[in-house]
């Protein structure tokens, strides 16, 4: 099954579902996104460009999908790269800064759609006002790095009244009936963090997925303790905050960036990889509020069909239900 809407049709994928670029996740888990009929987002954030095109170009054999690229405003030192990913991928997004019309020209141009992750109405209209084909908004109830302002579903129905292009709903969907709640409030995909970290292929660490599939919606805070490196609000797995102010340490471990090990700092931006060692406990383990939904490590194809089969039914019996009030 299929639900098709102004983003599908827009981008060319099956499903109104798009995995959030996270900042150094697997592409494996993109790549299995968009195979499943989604579109898989990876980051660029400080990929040299030809790296970036040598990974974009292998990760477009055997999808059903799409594949986009998501770049981190702050961390854009090379616009070359932007040239290198609208060149090779159907989307190209950013976030967490100023919506930005030359960016927004050079993805045109390269010959794909662009996108800007946004937390507020005026935000959301700066987008449109650059020529962007799409939003992604971004609720406070969202893990990682929060740009949101408001609670998703109220902003969204501003957004909505203010901006003529698809919306694309993020922070805290984590279920089918979440997914089925956005589309019916009005968006036209929803984004998906947190849920797809609990999956073989996101490339997180083991310790890490086991606690986020421990935790409740209540532990997942919104905070600025994890900012080395990038300072900007966040919302994380409150042990982590616990256990990272418990060490007196301040290098707590190494991880594996760029094909060189480094150190992490106490309190840094790093989240723990599968191939990190350390105090993994202590590291920023990003979360959104949608985590206590979460039970289980499955793979990416089986949450894809969970959620995309479950919406689906769910929209269905709402449509039945309210054809039956209506008379």
């Amino acid at each position: 099954m299929a639900l098709t809407t102004s983003f599908t049709e827009l981008v060319g994928c099956l499903h109104p579902v798009s995995c959030a670029g996270m900042g150094m996740a697997s592409p494996e888990l993109a790549i299995e996104v968009a195979r499943a009929g989604g579109l898989g987002m990876t980051s660029g954030v400080m990929i040299p460009p030809p790296d970036l095109e040598t990974l974009l170009v292998d990760m477009q054999t055997d999808i059903n999908g799409q594949i986009g690229v998501n770049f981190i405003i702050p961390f854009l030192e090379d616009e070359a790269s932007v040239e290198i990913a609208a060149s090779n991928a159907r989307v190209v997004d950013f976030f967490f800064g100023e919506p930005d019309s030359k960016l927004i020209a050079t993805v045109h141009k390269g010959g794909a759609l662009a996108g800007w992750q946004v937390g507020s109405v005026k935000e959301a209209c700066a987008a449109a006002d650059a020529g962007c084909d799409f939003v992604i908004l971004q609720g406070t109830e969202a893990g990682g790095h929060v740009r949101g302002t408001r609670g998703l579903l109220t902003m969204m129905a501003d957004v909505l009244d203010s901006v003529d292009l698809p919306v694309v709903a993020a922070g805290g969907i984590a279920t089918a009936r979440a997914v089925a709640m956005a589309l019916a409030a009005g968006a036209s995909a929803v984004r998906i963090g947190t849920r797809f970290v609990a999956t073989p292929e996101s490339g997180y660490h083991p310790d890490y997925i086991n606690a986020i599939i421990a935790s409740e919606g209540e532990d997942a805070v919104y905070t600025e303790h994890f900012s080395i490196g990038w300072e900007a609000p966040h919302r994380v797995l409150s042990n982590c905050i616990d256990a990272a102010d418990s060490l007196q340490h301040e290098v707590i471990g190494k991880i594996n960036f760029g094909g060189q090990e480094i150190d992490v700092p106490r309190n840094s931006v790093f989240g723990p990889m599968v191939q990190t060692t350390g105090e993994i406990d202590a590291m920023a383990q990003y979360a959104g509020q949608g985590v206590s939904a979460i039970n289980s490590c499955e793979p990416a194809a089986e949450i894809m069909q969970q959620l995309t089969d479950g919406a689906e039914a769910i929209l269905r019996a709402d449509r039945d239900r309210l054809t039956t009030m209506l008379g």
